[in-house]
């Protein structure tokens, strides 16, 4: 069975780093492109990052480009999340998830697999 677990969350103030952490299991993680959305309290969800299989291209929504990055060790299964200089309006449940192409670039589905992980940063 597909599963996507995340971890990694907590609660941290403005500034801070957090890395997540997105362990597959049912499939061979590195087959896919795997990336993050997030939704924050009442909100809708929102595409955050992706990585391709080959680890060959990456994609960022604006707010967190120079600030998060994305990466993988298929090896392990895994694909990470740093975020560093967190702000207030990055608090949100994570979720990891797949990714696909379109239009010459990626974009997470935004369907979550797991239970998420949630970011809390306190200003």
């Amino acid at each position: 069975q597909v599963q996507l677990v995340e971890s990694g969350g907590g609660l941290v103030q403005a500034g801070d780093s957090l890395r997540l952490s997105c362990a597959a299991s049912g499939f061979t993680l590195g087959d896919y492109a795997i990336g993050w959305f997030r939704q924050a309290p009442e909100k809708e969800r929102e595409g955050v990052s992706c990585i391709s299989s080959n680890d060959s291209s990456t994609y960022y929504t604006d707010s967190v480009k120079g600030r998060f990055t994305i990466s993988r060790d298929n090896a392990k299964n895994t694909v990470f999340l740093q975020m560093n200089s967190l702000k207030p309006e990055d608090t949100a449940v994570y979720y990891c998830t797949f990714c696909g192409y379109t239009g010459g670039r990626y974009f997470p589905a935004l369907h979550s697999w797991g239970k998420g992980t949630l970011v809390t940063v306190s200003s």
